[in-house]
């Protein structure tokens, strides 16, 4: 798997187009158990939020909060995928949904850490 420094994502119909400045590849894959993470299944890594750069469809884009409201999740208001959204246990990153990435196969990544997002740590 090539994960390039700067590499291009997007939602599964191409209405949103993010640009990911990924200098360290991948960093800190992971599922999380928390009731949203559970439900979609993804698989996330980090990048810092001036490191995302939406280059099309940003008003395509739908947020989604729950519990807290304080992480921000994004949606393709077409084609319904999670792109990205930025953490609540790390407000200065945005969390990237791996299988967005172009020329990725998130499945080549397994086994993938679990973060422990029920007992997140925020609550503590």
């Amino acid at each position: 798997m090539h994960i390039k420094p700067v590499h291009n994502a997007s939602c599964h119909c191409g209405a949103v187009e993010l640009k990911l400045t990924m200098p360290n590849g991948l960093e800190d894959p992971r599922r999380c158990s928390c009731s949203m993470c559970r439900k979609r299944g993804a698989i996330a890594a980090s990048v810092l939020l001036d490191n995302l750069e939406v280059v099309k469809g940003e008003e395509n884009l739908t947020l989604y909060q729950f519990n807290t409201m304080t992480a921000k999740h994004y949606f393709c208001k077409t084609c319904g995928i999670y792109t990205h959204h930025q953490r609540r246990s790390n407000p200065h990153q945005f969390a990237i949904n791996v299988a967005c990435l172009e020329g990725i196969n998130a499945y080549e990544l397994e086994p993938v850490k679990i973060f422990d997002g029920i007992h997140h740590p925020s609550d503590k």
